[in-house]
């Protein structure tokens, strides 16, 4: 389906995300796109309005959580049905939703990087078994509508938690665990949005955290946790 033409409305955000969403919201409220239609590509979003790709990533990250799409890895997005209750999201909420998720990885950073040392030396085989289980969980996810990995991305790192056999960081763990859940969500969403190879990295950078765990190398453990998860950093901070 081709693109109407983007709004010439000169009031356009300061953000460029938020314009790219705006309209796009416009266009589905307007019936542009049926329920179950395929929006364009994220190339021809990108050079329709002029935009990096990080950019029409974050903008479809907001609709998602919004409801209004459903994106697939690998396989696109797709429009959904106007939900009954819509997401009180104002026009700068995703700014608001952008900086919890950059305090959340905060707090994953100086938990994280602690777990995966501590669990390099603590693991079992039976840790070793569960995270493998999950690794393939991951695997199995590129290819469906990331639901399946997203909840294996999480269980992953609840995993490297468990394998330190620290009731107590056990325990901080699950308490964010909601939070945990929202921020991979949306990192994902923005990171891996209709580019199955990115998803494959993915499982990559998890299994090689794995692989220094298994070894029982608390060093680059810690190392290859901070890398992973300073990637995802990356992806928020970068310019919209």
């Amino acid at each position: 389906m081709s693109l109407p033409p983007a709004d010439p409305s000169p009031s356009r955000p300061l953000k460029s995300s938020e314009w790219v969403r705006a309209d796009l919201e416009r266009q589905l409220a307007d019936g542009a796109f049926a329920p179950g239609a395929k929006l364009p590509s994220l190339d021809e979003l990108c050079r329709r309005y002029g935009v990096g790709r990080s950019t029409v990533r974050e903008a479809m990250s907001a609709l998602k959580a919004m409801g209004r799409v459903s994106i697939r890895q690998g396989g696109g997005t797709y429009a959904l049905e106007a939900p009954a209750h819509p997401a009180a999201l104002a026009p700068d909420a995703w700014g608001d939703r952008a900086a919890t998720l950059r305090r959340v990885l905060e707090v994953r950073r100086v938990l994280e990087t602690g777990c995966a040392a501590l669990a390099a030396g603590n693991r079992t085989d039976a840790d070793l078994a569960a995270l493998e289980t999950l690794l393939a969980d991951m695997a199995r996810g590129v290819d469906d509508d990331g639901a399946l990995g997203e909840q294996a991305d999480v269980r992953f790192h609840l995993g490297i938690a468990e394998a330190t056999h620290n009731p107590m960081l056990v325990d901080m763990m699950r308490s964010i665990t909601e939070r945990l859940h929202d921020s991979m969500k949306d990192t994902r969403a923005l990171w891996l949005y209709a580019e199955k190879s990115s998803a494959e990295r993915l499982v990559r950078e998890h299994r090689s955290i794995f692989e220094a765990v298994a070894a029982g190398d608390a060093a680059e453990a810690r190392r290859r946790m901070e890398t992973h998860l300073a990637k995802v950093e990356q992806v928020l901070n970068e310019p919209r």
